[in-house]
């Protein structure tokens, strides 16, 4: 009678949870408004933003009214640009009822950054869709082009008066990088201000949006048993990895101008550590959540150039297997310069010098072609400081780990300490774990969540351009130093489906690089 009184309050217990966690999923976008998609026809724009759009759309947040103009290099109709769409959400197998609402919003001009006349034009149909689909003056600038467009496509938009706020808002969504080192960085901030003010940018960085990095927040500030813990005293170190198993793949042209130190440590991994190692802030709005980060930003401890392999390694893959497949190296691969000296693989060892961090070393590691897709922070604790046990089973006692799984799952693991069963003193290591996927209903990807946040206004989980430069700073040095083909002695190679080159062991913890 007991079991069936627990399993009746379970019930009783569930139905809330479910309702409450079902009105986290629809949150409302009641703004009508206009999405402009620059660079229509490419990879970001098929794979990424029309299907989050669709999931918005299906999920009932995009507003009532709204509509999509697709704005590329190709001269194409509307309706072989919906056409195109529709391929890339379903393939050969039709549509959906949401698309079949959605084609009739979806539009297309032709636009060339080189041509004012064809801005000219898209301003009269902007203004056309405004009154026919009655989006108050609305407008989302989404920019999904390669960044050398960024500044005369932003130059274009403002000479056509299509960044003016006269009814309605205007808003700008800029992709990383922002930038390719702490000049051009500035260059591209100027030119962006010349027609819009730093409320309407928005330079979207899609890892802040996924769930398991919003909740590295949520975890430390919304929970007593982390916070007290999360400090010089009890943490001995900190790794955070973005591993990867692909290559560079249609990127290669790209890849080979900014290697992996501007296309994944400038952001994503500065950003990563900002949300490990940063103070508690007063709300959990836009202003001071990026505040709190701009701290660390500027509590980075340089890095000391003249020692730079005390601190760095860096890798290039070569041909090798991965998943069983032989797979090129990196001067293999179709776009990359037979003799490229850019690294594909990164680990450094970074410190942040402030009251809380003294001393802790922050492991960054990053690089294509690796062992397997994985996106962690190991949050290492340190030993216990004394051992009443050292008699019985010796000194040496695992130290508690929690694991923030990032991607391909996500997750939250607890490494902790236990007597295993029987009559003796044993102690084993057991993993207490969270499985978000298991424990809530499928939360949004990351573009849906970056999209969602631009038609609200909601600058928090976006790059602010104080930060962009103290992030460049920080890395200019290092950039400056690794660029030159003198320092070709620090790039190590690493077969493909490997853990990265064998010296990245010398520098981080717990490491498995090739052998």
């Amino acid at each position: 009678m007991a079991g069936e009184a627990e399993r009746s309050d379970r019930v009783v217990h569930a139905e809330p949870a479910e309702e409450a966690e079902n009105a986290c999923l629809k949150e409302q976008v009641e703004d009508p408004a206009l999405v402009v998609i620059f660079g229509a026809t490419g990879d970001l724009t098929s794979r990424k933003l029309f299907p989050a759009l669709h999931s918005l759309r299906r999920n009932g947040i995009l507003p009532e009214r709204f509509g999509i103009v697709g704005v590329g290099r190709t001269e194409l109709t509307h309706e072989a640009f919906r056409e195109r769409m529709r391929s890339a959400l379903f393939g050969e197998s039709g549509g959906d009822e949401i698309w079949s609402d959605m084609a009739e919003r979806v539009f297309y001009h032709y636009g060339n950054a080189d041509e004012p006349e064809s801005f000219d034009k898209l301003a009269h149909l902007l203004q056309d869709l405004q009154e026919r689909l009655h989006t108050g003056g609305n407008i989302l600038f989404y920019f999904a082009v390669p960044p050398s467009l960024y500044i005369p496509l932003t130059r274009q938009l403002g000479r056509a008066g299509l960044s003016r706020q006269e009814r309605g808002w205007r808003r700008l969504v800029v992709e990383k990088p922002f930038g390719h080192d702490l000049e051009s960085a500035r260059t591209l901030d100027r030119a962006l201000h010349e027609s819009f003010a730093e409320h309407q940018i928005f330079r979207i960085d899609h890892y802040l949006a996924k769930e398991t990095v919003q909740n590295i927040s949520m975890l430390r500030f919304a929970n007593a048993i982390f916070e007290p813990l999360w400090d010089r005293r009890y943490v001995d170190y900190v790794r955070i990895t973005a591993a990867e198993s692909v290559g560079v793949g249609h990127r290669a042209g790209y890849y080979d101008r900014y290697g992996v130190l501007r296309d994944m440590f400038q952001n994503h991994m500065m950003q990563l550590l900002a949300l490990c190692a940063m103070e508690p802030p007063s709300s959990f709005r836009a202003d001071p959540v990026r505040d709190e980060k701009t701290k660390v930003y500027r509590s980075l401890r340089p890095f000391p150039t003249e020692r730079l392999e005390d601190h760095l390694v860096l890798g290039q893959y070569t041909s090798g297997k991965v998943d069983g497949e032989r797979v090129p190296g990196y001067t293999d691969e179709s776009g990359v310069a037979a003799d490229s000296l850019t690294p594909t693989f990164a680990a450094m060892c970074v410190y942040v010098d402030n009251w809380r961090w003294q001393g802790v070393p922050f492991y960054l590691t990053s690089g294509k072609r690796l062992a397997a897709k994985r996106t962690e922070i190991v949050v290492q604790f340190k030993q216990v400081p004394f051992s009443p046990f050292r008699g019985v089973i010796g000194e040496d006692i695992g130290a508690n780990r929690l694991v923030l799984s990032i991607q391909p799952r996500e997750g939250v693991s607890l490494d902790f300490q236990a007597k295993a069963p029987g009559s003796q003193i044993c102690l084993r290591n057991v993993t207490m774990h969270y499985d978000f996927g298991s424990g809530f209903m499928p939360g949004m990807e990351a573009y849906e969540k970056a999209l969602l946040d631009c038609l609200l206004g909601d600058q928090t989980l976006f790059w602010r351009q104080d930060g962009v430069e103290l992030c460049w700073s920080f890395l200019t040095p290092v950039l400056m130093e690794c660029d030159c083909p003198e320092r070709s002695d620090m790039l190590y190679m690493y077969r493909a489906g490997n853990w990265g080159p064998q010296a990245a062991n010398r520098l981080l913890p717990d490491w498995d690089g090739e052998t």
